[in-house]
């Protein structure tokens, strides 16, 4: 867990630390919906992932992020994509092109089709948000976030309090994983097996590393309240900035480029064009 890098800022002089987080987050937003949009078929959903991922390639390697970290990252993806085989293996289809059979019971090709194309999605989904949490200031996070939530403050809404949350969340996000490693090896040390067992022991041992986490989150909660108050943190109060956010020209470049792919994947769905047809390919 300490290769998790999801919620850590990585400080580095690259062209998208220094871009306005406002940026950032519709970028993120904009390239979630082109993932998650219906295609016609499933070469074109892995056409439309593969772009993609490639993109995401190329800006993880600007920000000079470990892509072995990243991998390290993923592993848990392994469960759920294992769970998701499951689940469609057991779901009916109506399909007649079946990989193999267990006794009476076919598996189908598109069982593991559709649980790839979930697994990418998620891939992907957890790619882009390292990308904007690694390489954006906890602090230029919430002055983005409450840039957004500003029309709200017209009805009453809190947007500051709420952008305040949203970053402490991300914020601790890999403290807590910095705790689950400590409090991990110190019962480890006191005779504690997560890997071995049988089912009540594993359940024991998890409880073992629950309870203290629980105890640890409350503790640096309290802490980090009582550390706002002594700074005379009213979130009530009128606030100025001590640093204002800019949008810049490469800003503007950096939306074009994404509003341009997402107008691609948005005709891709809308009109059902399936560019492996001027190839004469035939997909699923």
């Amino acid at each position: 867990m300490a290769s998790i890098t999801l919620g850590r800022y990585v400080p580095y002089k690259s062209f998208l630390h220094k871009m306005d987080p406002r940026a950032k987050i519709f970028a993120l937003i904009i390239l979630m919906v082109a993932i998650f949009l219906p295609y016609e078929t499933y070469a074109v959903s892995f056409l439309v992932g593969g772009i993609i991922f490639v993109l995401t390639i190329v800006l993880l390697w600007i920000a000079h992020m470990s892509f072995l970290n990243l991998l390290k990252s993923l592993s848990a993806l392994w469960i759920m994509m294992v769970f998701l085989l499951l689940i469609y293996m057991i779901a009916p289809r109506t399909t007649d092109f079946y990989a193999f059979s267990i006794g009476s019971w076919k598996i189908y090709w598109d069982s593991f089709i559709e649980a790839g194309r979930i697994i990418l999605r998620l891939v992907l989904m957890v790619m882009i948000s390292m990308i904007l949490t690694s390489t954006t200031k906890p602090l230029d996070l919430t002055d983005a976030f409450e840039w957004y939530l500003f029309p709200l403050k017209l009805i009453g809404f809190p947007s500051h309090i709420i952008a305040m949350i949203i970053t402490l969340a991300l914020r601790f996000i890999p403290t807590i994983l910095d705790d689950v490693q400590r409090i991990m090896k110190a019962q480890t040390s006191r005779g504690v097996d997560f890997e071995k067992g049988s089912l009540i022991a594993k359940i024991k041992a998890i409880i073992s590393l629950i309870i203290p986490l629980f105890v640890s989150a409350f503790v640096r909660s309290d802490e980090l309240a009582n550390a706002m108050e002594c700074r005379g943190y009213d979130p009530n109060a009128k606030r100025t900035k001590y640093r204002k956010l800019h949008f810049r020209w490469w800003d503007l470049f950096e939306t074009f480029i994404v509003l341009l792919v997402f107008g691609g994947c948005l005709y891709l769905s809308i009109s059902g064009f399936n560019p492996f047809n001027l190839l004469g390919i035939a997909t699923i």
